[in-house]
């Protein structure tokens, strides 16, 4: 687990609370999951790196800081969109990438349908962005996807993962930093976690 970080945080715990909740509503579960997300945000950029600059001040002139680094964010569809907001809020320059997956219900593995990224988007530092990690099948494929395309810096960040993906991704691609609110008990037999939240994806947009 040297590579995975678990945020202990009481914002993200109440926020986790409300998302958890059946009765929730989709204006409260969509603005809750952008929250934990921009909440999560502030630890998983902590290393970026930065360049120092001089800035005039209306008293005197300021050594300060800015990004040495172009962020991209690539959310998985579509639950993935639901955290996009909470990121681009903190990094507004960011730039978005997508890549396009749905479970096939019979083998429960990712079909991809859909990859678009930013060019050059190996010299740049990439977030990808799942709430869920349940199997670790999207994440694998995801992170395979965007190696394919040169990236070395990337991190893969959700709200809740189950052990099983967990482990999968850091055995597959052990290089890669997950950062997640909450590890969950297991998968059910229809690889849903448990307890978890339902189909993150459906209660982002309302689709059931």
């Amino acid at each position: 687990m040297s590579k995975v970080t678990i945020f202990n945080h009481p914002l993200i715990h109440h926020k986790l609370t409300i998302i958890r909740d059946e009765k929730t509503n989709t204006k409260d579960f969509r603005q809750s999951v952008s929250e934990i997300a921009n909440l999560m945000a502030f630890e998983v950029t902590r290393d970026l790196p930065v360049k120092e600059v001089y800035t005039k001040t209306p008293i005197a002139v300021a050594k300060t800081y800015t990004l040495d680094c172009e962020v991209v964010i690539v959310p998985i569809l579509r639950a993935g969109l639901g955290m996009v907001d909470g990121i681009q809020s903190l990094i507004p320059t960011a730039k978005i990438g997508h890549i396009g997956m749905y479970r096939d219900e019979e083998t429960f593995e990712p079909v991809n349908y859909f990859f678009k990224v930013p060019k050059h988007i190996e010299d740049k530092e990439v977030i990808i962005l799942d709430p869920m990690l349940a199997t670790g099948g999207s994440a694998v494929d995801a992170i395979e996807l965007l190696k394919s395309k040169g990236v070395k810096k990337m991190k893969f960040l959700c709200i809740i993962a189950a052990p099983e993906g967990l482990e999968r991704v850091q055995k597959e691609h052990p290089d890669v930093q997950i950062y997640c609110a909450h590890i969950d008990d297991h998968l059910n037999e229809n690889k849903y976690i448990v307890p978890g939240l339902g189909d993150a994806g459906d209660r982002i947009f309302g689709t059931k």
